[in-house]
């Protein structure tokens, strides 16, 4: 996901919708009219929200008005133009449900059915304008909360008996909702009972890091103190996380209702409610401070999309996308349980002054959970631009060039001021240039986790290895396709060239890759396939142009951030759902994540356009399968790779094995097992060694002692020195 919208000869479309009346007798619902105006294209890799502030009053007309404007717009301006049926009512039922109750915590069954009789309803709730589902979720929702408030102090007060072995599923698609209240009490006293346990520990782990000398211990008959002090954690923060849950408002129940409906269209469609949309525009400014980390709601869960480059939470090195986040504390102070928490009121706990410490408590993918310190900051802005190295080779072979692209950046503010703007094209031509004058033999482009940014410097970019030509097709919701070309024939770099990405590769990473790819100028390594994002996303403010005098009297009406467009390569394929399969598949430290389109909810599927005509690359370029045969066997024998895949097959495992085991024994050995994996990985160089000093970060690594160890750069290395270009071509090398 990237902060950097796309440049404004992109943002200059207008979409008007107008929703006719036939007489003054009927509804004003049937007045309103959606002009939108002010359109933003962005490119980004997931849904995500920035916001904190506290929501508008309920007004019952106000929610009247949205639920008609999402039934008229969404089908007219979606890219998918999916009609609002009773087969989207259901795809959106699904959506709502899960973010009432995410991880089958209060609903029983009996709930669920009588709220599935407006599954199919959904539709005709909005058009009519009259909705009648929110309110009953929230009412059975908030009933069953109060009977578990009430079960929490009785559980606790009876004890544990930490020696049974018992076991908690932890993943809520593997369970249902629970039949009665009696077993809906039995997942309480589970769940509680794990967290004490939990918390149990981690104040043992506390002290015998403080006195390593100490005998070790963790029988609870030696630590009465340590776990009355668990006890009374867990009570004070399931009352406070319950108390929470009772305060969110009827306003925010219908806020997620709609944004529900949006993201059944597709994952990158969202109703932002008005404090969303605020700070949805902060965060396009690239104002705000923290710790770097863009966000979302999942399953209940608040999960890192993306780590900004440059951030705090990058220079720290620890939290990484697809994370976690499950608890927030001040440095020596409470941790507070933010899951099921809204991202709204998450953000404002993670958030705080420049120089202050938060300590984030982390669930990693594969289950393994710790406790990452951060010093807030705000994010080093030289840190996100294009960076590069020379790679000494030895002997008389010449050096390799490195260059990683973090984001497609380019300063909209300064330009539309007409003043400089600094941009990601600009410098990678510098770059380049500078690379060249030390005589390189080879040039490693790096677009790993670069999740996006400006399409326009994307195809710029591809112009400086090709002499022009298409670059990518863009198809709007009414079927149009676009070309977008490289227009200068001029080649700014002729040599070999490898480009490496990862599955947080995604949009404008994606369109030059594939680009790059298509025209044969480049060679692609990287794990099984990028992001897959081949979509541009517009943001329409319901709030322009309201016909009626007393329609404008609502307060703000929020935006709806809808998908408009696709992308396609130049042979006719889409870069959305698949990505861009690398050339050689190398093992990586991701491969067991679900992460990409292909895992997201209602994600737009693959399709393919015609091919248009363009001439492959004609110079210096790699001998396909004997690159792909050699980089295999390299990879192969090579022993960071074959640790990769070592660990990251245990990774896989763990992350399957969901059922959480409820007893002293069995945590404390999972616990165990966790530090020895994680000792082999810093061992074997897969993990950076952490400070002792609370929150400091990690030491900062020049450039070049970075790649001197990544085994992808290698890994491109042995492929550059062994020169395996095509025969024919091979001369043209500079």
């Amino acid at each position: 996901m990237t902060s950097h919208a796309l440049p404004p000869e992109n943002r200059g479309h207008r979409l008007d919708s107008t929703i006719g009346s036939t007489s003054a007798n009927k509804s004003f619902l049937h007045h309103a009219i959606l002009s939108v105006i002010g359109l933003l294209l962005l490119l980004t890799t997931a849904p995500h929200c920035l916001a904190k502030n506290a929501p508008a009053p309920f007004n019952e007309e106000r929610n009247r008005v949205i639920a008609f404007i999402l039934s008229q717009q969404l089908p007219a301006q979606h890219f998918g133009h999916e009609s609002l049926d009773d087969d989207l009512s259901r795809k959106a039922f699904n959506l709502y449900l899960r973010q009432l109750d995410p991880r089958k915590r209060f609903l029983l069954q009996s709930d669920v059915q009588q709220l599935n009789a407006f599954a199919t309803h959904i539709d005709d709730e909005l058009k009519r304008g009259n909705v009648v589902l929110v309110d009953a979720g929230m009412e059975v929702l908030n009933d069953r909360i109060r009977q578990v408030e009430k079960l929490i102090d009785p559980i606790l007060d009876q004890g544990f008996d930490f020696e049974s072995k018992e076991y908690l599923e932890s993943e809520p698609k593997k369970i249902e909702f629970a039949a009665d209240r009696d077993e809906l009490r039995e997942r309480w006293r589970l769940s509680l009972k794990m967290q004490v346990l939990d918390a149990y520990l981690d104040s043992l782990d506390a002290q015998f890091k403080k006195q390593p000398d100490k005998a070790k211990s963790i029988a609870i008959k030696d630590h009465p103190a340590e776990l009355n002090d668990a006890v009374k954690k867990v009570r004070e923060s399931t009352r406070r996380a319950l108390h929470r849950l009772l305060e969110q408002t009827r306003q925010d129940h219908f806020d997620r209702y709609f944004d529900a409906i949006a993201r059944s269209f597709d994952p990158h469609t969202d109703y932002m409610a008005p404090t969303s949309k605020e700070d949805f525009d902060i965060q396009m400014s690239g104002s705000l401070e923290g710790i770097g980390a863009l966000l979302r709601e999942d399953e209940g869960m608040i999960k890192v999309i993306r780590i900004i480059p440059g951030s705090a939470a990058e220079k720290q090195g620890k939290l990484q996308a697809e994370d976690t986040i499950l608890a927030v504390a001040e440095k020596n102070g409470d941790p507070v349980d933010i899951s099921e928490m809204r991202i709204r009121e998450a953000v404002g706990f993670i958030r705080g002054p420049k120089g202050t410490e938060v300590r984030l408590t982390v669930q990693k993918p594969d289950g393994s959970k710790l406790i990452i310190p951060i010093i807030r900051d705000v994010v080093q802005i030289d840190e996100t631009y294009v960076k590069s190295t020379v790679i000494k080779t030895g002997g008389k072979t010449k050096p390799i060039g490195y260059l990683r692209i973090p984001s497609f950046y380019r300063d909209f503010a300064a330009q539309s001021d007409g003043k400089a703007a600094r941009n990601v094209t600009d410098d990678t031509v510098a770059e380049l240039i500078k690379l060249k004058k030390q005589h390189i033999g080879g040039l490693i482009l790096d677009l790993r986790n670069n999740g996006g940014g400006a399409l326009t410097d994307a195809v710029k970019i591809s112009g400086l290895f090709l002499p022009g030509g298409p670059v990518v097709q863009v198809k709007d919701s009414q079927g149009s396709i676009r070309v977008l070309e490289d227009e200068d024939s001029a080649v700014t770099y002729d040599g070999p060239l490898i480009v490496l990405v990862n599955q947080f590769s995604a949009s404008a990473s994606e369109i030059l890759a594939a680009a790059l790819q298509d025209y044969r100028r480049a060679f692609i390594i990287g794990g099984a396939h990028t992001h897959g994002k081949g979509t541009v996303q517009a943001m329409l403010d319901m709030n322009k142009n309201l016909p009626l005098l007393h329609l404008q009297k609502y307060d703000d009406l929020g935006a709806l951030k809808l998908t408009i467009q696709k992308f396609y390569r130049i042979n006719g394929g889409s870069t959305q759902y698949k990505g861009v399969e690398p050339d050689l598949i190398v093992p990586s430290m991701l491969d067991y994540l679900e992460s990409g389109e292909k895992f997201m909810d209602y994600s737009l599927p693959w399709d393919q356009v015609q091919e248009i005509g363009y001439t492959r690359w004609r110079g210096v370029r790699f001998n396909l399968p004997k690159a792909q045969q050699e980089g295999r066997r390299w990879a192969d024998d090579n022993a960071l790779f074959k640790k990769i895949k070592e660990e990251t097959s245990k990774a896989k495992t763990r992350s399957e094995q969901t059922k959480i085991a409820v007893h002293l024994e069995g945590m404390s050995k999972y616990r165990q097992d966790l530090e020895a994996t994680r000792k082999e990985a810093l061992t074997a160089g897969l993990l950076q060694e952490e400070s002792d000093q609370g929150g400091a970060q990690k030491k900062e690594k020049k450039l070049d002692e970075m790649v001197a160890t990544d085994p992808f750069v290698q890994v491109s290395l042995f492929l550059m020195k062994d020169l395996n270009t095509t025969d024919t071509s091979i001369g043209l090398s500079p």
